[in-house]
């Protein structure tokens, strides 16, 4: 179906070539799926971008894309339009920025079958809807009217997949189609992919960082490293017994579900092949845990309930019930965890405790006093007390103010230290301390790779010197070994500064990794709450049972 020989990419800046893919051939056969994995920058996007006749104007390429024995790199840009979408279908990482947030999402897949196809308007429509069906999206009738922004994010991944599929390609490039979402959707696209390429003959290009995940899917595997292939075969053999030291660092940068690292290996640990992490015995973990649940809490949530009025027409309740009746504790020292499927209020109860949302009743002790009936002044000196770390670091920064003003701006609000150049100082120091250079000081957020705009994110809110931090899938959308050591980061500054954290996320083996306690959210309410290492060798609820049993395991 594809066969790419020789393929280099290179693209020029200022006179220079950067080459980010080095000389790759591999094959993929007809109904095959072949996985193509490794981190930011190694060239996996890019070479998806080549056979799609996608790379921007300023991309040199050299080599051959062989797609049904015609070569893409030869044709023209006429022909090109009529195989990309027909017979070539993509599904890319974001779909919120991929698809049109002006268009309904059925008029958007209508499009490409009107593009595409001899079909009359009703034929389309009805075509549209059974296209839903098939990626099981609930009400497929109001989906066709519904804009990408009032869908969950597992819903318009599978308006993407729809789009992808309407045509019947015969070949379709996944890349990183399941990144943001939470593992029972992740595993229901997975499902989903299967199903339709069993039932339409497909071959699919699937590409991600996770190598367990692709295991369970992919029948071939291609390990790529800095644009060069370092490794490739058999799923099965390549998971089970990998040659190169990447590639155990990748399948191993994961937290692990059995045991408790004190650090998470990364990457580069196994590079240099220092892979011997240290474990938390159970005494250690339980003598911690009695120094730190004798004090007071430092943040108390009682009955707390957040209800929002829905849109008329698109729910059939009036009142969605985001936060219900929610209660918990959290102490000095403590992170706690709190996990839930897209929807069951894991975000919504975080901007609450910052008063980001306002509440519709319940109480939210901090230190002891009720923060609900703060005033203006007591809210802001609040704010310094409580920070966020937010998911998508790159929309949280101004593009237009270099990274250390961004950091030093709310410590001038806040009259952390009293000069501009005690404080110009002290972000110096922050950045070395969260990884980064000095000289990153005057550079801009556009300039930095995913996993620096993280550390970036996280220099900002410690900058403020809070007591308590919420971190809201702040490592949902980095790679695992990039993931690895921003949690490893959290956890050493943690210590170092004292901090306390509620830790948000929907990747179950991150949030044992990192939790003292554990919260299991679903539809606004707590299902269970208990010790993370409790909560994942004996889950009470059957709705924990399953978010365990979605993790992808590897073969």
């Amino acid at each position: 179906m594809l066969q790419v020989n020789n393929l280099s990419i290179k693209f020029l800046s200022h006179k220079n070539e950067i080459e980010v893919v080095k000389n790759i051939s591999f094959d993929l056969g007809v109904n095959k799926i072949l996985g193509i994995v490794g981190e930011s920058g190694s060239g996996k996007s890019v070479t998806s971008l080549a056979i799609l006749g996608l790379l921007s104007e300023n991309a040199i390429l050299d080599g051959e894309i062989f797609f049904k024995e015609k070569n893409l790199l030869t044709i023209s840009d006429k022909e090109f339009e009529i195989i990309r979408g027909k017979k070539i279908g993509m599904i890319f990482q974001e779909p919120m920025s991929s698809l049109n947030p002006t268009i309904t999402c059925g008029k958007q897949v209508y499009e490409v079958l009107k593009q595409h196809t001899d079909l009359n308007k009703k034929e389309i429509f009805k075509e549209v809807i059974t296209l839903f069906e098939k990626v099981k999206l609930p009400i497929p009738h109001r989906i066709f009217k519904a804009y990408p922004h009032q869908l969950s994010g597992g819903q318009k991944q599978r308006v993407m997949i729809a789009m992808a599929i309407a045509c019947k390609p015969d070949l379709l490039i996944a890349d990183e189609p399941t990144t943001a979402l939470d593992v029972s959707v992740q595993k229901e696209v997975i499902e989903l992919l299967k199903e339709l390429q069993a039932e339409n003959q497909m071959s699919i290009l699937f590409i991600s960082h996770d190598l367990p995940l692709v295991s369970e899917l992919a029948d071939d595997v291609i390990v790529i490293y800095e644009g060069v292939i370092i490794e490739q075969g058999k799923a099965k053999d390549v998971f089970r017994t990998p040659q190169k030291q990447y590639t155990k660092g990748l399948i191993n940068s994961k937290p692990s579900l059995s045991e408790r690292f004190k650090k998470l290996p990364t990457v580069n640990d196994f590079i240099k092949k220092n892979t011997f992490p240290e474990i938390y015995t159970k005494l250690e973990r339980d003598q911690f845990h009695q120094k730190l649940y004798s004090s007071e809490p430092l943040l108390e949530v009682v009955n707390l309930k957040k209800y929002f009025d829905s849109q008329k027409g698109f729910s059939k309740n009036p009142t969605i019930k985001a936060v219900d009746d929610v209660s918990f504790k959290l102490y000095e020292g403590e992170t706690l965890g709190l996990v839930g499927e897209s929807g069951s209020g894991k975000t919504t109860l975080g901007r609450s405790i910052l008063h980001l949302e306002e509440i519709t009743s319940g109480k939210i002790f901090y230190k002891g006093k009720d923060i609900t009936v703060l005033s203006k002044t007591e809210l802001v000196n609040l704010r310094k007390e409580i920070q966020i770390i937010f998911q998508d670091p790159f929309s949280s920064l101004n593009p237009r103010i270099s990274v250390g003003n961004a950091i030093l701006e709310p410590m001038k609000v806040h009259k952390i230290l009293p000069t501009h150049n005690d404080r110009k100082l002290y972000v110096l120091d922050l950045l070395k301390k969260v990884g980064l250079k000095e000289d990153h000081f005057n550079r801009y957020p556009h300039e930095f790779s995913g996993g620096q705009r993280q550390r970036i994110g996280i220099a900002r809110a410690i900058a403020l010197r809070p007591k308590l931090i919420i971190c809201d899938e702040s490592v949902s959308a980095l790679d695992v070994s990039v993931q690895a050591q921003v949690l490893n980061l959290l956890n050493e500054l943690k210590k170092v500064f004292s901090f306390s954290y509620i830790f948000i996320s929907h990747d179950l083996s991150v949030v044992k990794f990192m939790s003292d306690q554990l919260i299991v959210m679903n539809q606004g309410k707590i299902e269970e709450i208990n010790d993370s290492d409790e909560i994942y060798s004996a889950p009470k609820s059957n709705y924990t049972k399953n978010l365990i049993a979605s993790i992808p395991k590897g073969i």
